[in-house]
């Protein structure tokens, strides 16, 4: 994939990095999915399309919720990740590869459409409109979003120059606490109901950190193989040095939430 406005341009692929995905990127709090229960979404027989799905995780971890989901990922290998994790657990839930611009529905079968981790990727002249007819009058579409505090949170600053170092193209560093963003093509089909900020705290081991920054955009996505040999070995060379067997990282969770326009 590549687009112009994100890592100067420079090319990533998120199926080189689904096995780490898969087993380091499930990492979202139970704030995070209470927040879209209180919503009233995501549950009790309420159909869910997730754009982005990646391995699958808002579906298979909202799943005993008791909503029919369907997951799509522009990445082949993210698609097979999830369908295994889902058959693992005996879950019922349709994925599919697929660019987020192509998915088709008949227009009002979704009572909700999210898009986690990935509305930064979207052409929204094309999603916003397509996204409103699929959705049923008054559905709601979710702008979902969890981030590190490099600034506040010594380990997440610490990794993010070791990704600079070898990925200097990577813009996706620095982030603070701040609302998720909306483009404004979705304001052109949605009314924008609330939008909410929290801070989280996530544990994590050494190894477990490690994977979740090798499943990123700016590690396993997007290095080649001699940069990527080269940050896992000073990365976790870093994390000998600086953090304990178990810790905490500081992170915060933003969420938006829309509703088609009557």
């Amino acid at each position: 994939m590549i687009i112009k406005d994100i890592d100067d341009g420079k090319s990533f692929d998120w199926g080189k990095t689904s096995k780490d995905y898969a087993k380091y990127r499930d990492i979202y709090p139970q704030e995070f999915y209470d927040y879209i229960l209180n919503l009233g979404l995501c549950k009790d027989g309420q159909k869910v399309l997730d754009i982005g799905t990646g391995t699958g995780v808002l579906p298979r971890n909202m799943y005993k919720y008791g909503a029919t989901w369907v997951g799509t990922d522009i990445a082949e290998n993210q698609i097979q990740q999830a369908k295994a994790l889902a058959g693992e657990s005996g879950m019922n839930i349709e994925f599919f590869a697929s660019k987020a611009e192509d998915v088709s529905f008949p227009e009002e079968t979704f009572d909700v459409i999210t898009a986690c981790q990935c509305i930064w990727y979207l052409n929204h002249d094309v999603t916003a409109p397509q996204f409103a007819k699929m959705l049923k009058p008054g559905g709601h579409f979710l702008i979902l979003y969890m981030g590190w505090l490099p600034y506040e949170d010594k380990i997440a600053g610490k990794s993010e120059e070791i990704i600079l170092k070898y990925n200097p193209v990577w813009n996706a560093y620095g982030d603070t606490v701040h609302p998720v963003w909306v483009p404004d093509q979705y304001l052109n089909h949605f009314d924008l109901l609330s939008q909410n900020e929290f801070r989280v705290d996530i544990p994590f081991t050494r190894e477990g950190w490690h994977g979740r920054m090798r499943a990123s955009r700016g590690v396993g996505a997007g290095m080649g193989p001699e940069e990527l040999a080269a940050w896992d070995k000073e990365h976790m060379q870093m994390m000998m040095e600086n953090a304990p067997e178990r810790f905490m990282v500081k992170h915060y969770v933003s969420i938006a939430d829309l509703k088609v326009k009557k």
